[in-house]
C-alpha cells in the first residue's frame, strides 16, 4: 500500500480537510495522528478510522492546541510512544477572520496568527527531529489567498503568505536532510471552516454564488479532492518535489 507503514500527524484533523486526509491516508496503510483542539471530533474521526476493517493503518486522537508549545511537545511524545515515529507532518489547522482591518482587535489579531502561523512554526520545530530520521515529508496548508489576497480577509491572507514564504525556506533548510516541504493552496473548498465564512458575509446566498462563479470548472472542491493533492506532495510520488505552492482552485487563479 502507498502509504504502509508510514506516520503522520494532522493537525485540525476532527473535520474537514484534516478529516479527509487522515481517513485517505488511513485507507493507504498509514498510521495516523488526530491532532484536533475539539476532542470529541478528534476522537470521532479516530473510532471511525479503527472501526474499519478495511482500513490497514491506525489511528490516534490527541486533543491538542497546535499554538500551544507545552501541548505541541506532549502531541510529539504521544505519537512517538504509541507509533514510534514520525514520517510525515500535515499543518493543516487553521480559523478565518472576515473583517476589515480596521475593525480587527489586537487579541484577534494574535489569535489568528498563533492558531495559523505559530503553529506551524511549532509542530515542524517539535516534529523535523523524527522526520529527518525517515527522511520523510512536510505538507503546509496555505490558500489561494496567501498567493493573491481576498478582499476582507487582510489577517488571514497575512498568514497564508508566511507559510507559503516559510514553506520555501524551510524547503532550503532540510533538503540536505532529504526532507521535502511543500504547501498547498486550496480556492473554495466546502468545509465547517468555508461554511463558517459564508456565513459572517452580509448576503451569504450571493457568497455562495460568487463562490461558484469564482472557479472556472463551476464549484468548490470536496475535501477530498484536496486531501489527494495533500497524499500527492507527502508521497513518493512527489519524491523530486519540495519547495512548491500548489494552487488547487479549479481554475480560480485564471484570467486576463
Amino acid at each position: 500500500m502507498q502509504l504502509k507503514g508510514k506516520v503522520a500527524i494532522i493537525s485540525g484533523a476532527g473535520s474537514g480537510i484534516g478529516e479527509a486526509t487522515a481517513k485517505l491516508f488511513a485507507s493507504l496503510g498509514a498510521k495516523v495522528v488526530i491532532a484536533d483542539w475539539n476532542e470529541a471530533e478528534a476522537n470521532r474521526v479516530a473510532n471511525e478510522i479503527n472501526l474499519l476493517d478495511s482500513v490497514e493503518g491506525k489511528a490516534l486522537a490527541v486533543k491538542t492546541d497546535v499554538s500551544s508549545e507545552q501541548q505541541v511537545k506532549l502531541l510529539v511524545q504521544e505519537t512517538l510512544t504509541v507509533f514510534g515515529a514520525i514520517d510525515i507532518l500535515f499543518n493543516n489547522a487553521a480559523v478565518v477572520l472576515p473583517k476589515e482591518l480596521e475593525d480587527i482587535t489586537e487579541v484577534e489579531w494574535t489569535r489568528t496568527l498563533d492558531i495559523n502561523l505559530k503553529s506551524v512554526y511549532l509542530m515542524i520545530k517539535y516534529c523535523i527531529p523524527e522526520i529527518r530520521k525517515s527522511r520523510g515529508s512536510i505538507v503546509n496548508m496555505s490558500s489561494l489567498s496567501g498567493l493573491l489576497g481576498q478582499k476582507q480577509n487582510p489577517v488571514y491572507s497575512a498568514t497564508k503568505g508566511a507559510i507559503i514564504a516559510m514553506t520555501k525556506a524551510l524547503a532550503l533548510d532540510y533538503a540536505k536532510d532529504g526532507v521535502r516541504v511543500n504547501c498547498i493552496c486550496p480556492a473554495g473548498v466546502m468545509t465547517p471552516l468555508l461554511e463558517e465564512w459564508i456565513q459572517q458575509q452580509p448576503d451569504p446566498t450571493e457568497t455562495v454564488q460568487a463562490l461558484i462563479d469564482m472557479h472556472p470548472l463551476g464549484r468548490c472542491a470536496t475535501t477530498e479532492e484536496i486531501a489527494q493533492a495533500v497524499l500527492y506532495l507527502a508521497s513518493e510520488q512527489a519524491y523530486f518535489i519540495t519547495g512548491v505552492a500548489l494552487p488547487v482552485d479549479g481554475g480560480a487563479s485564471l484570467g486576463y
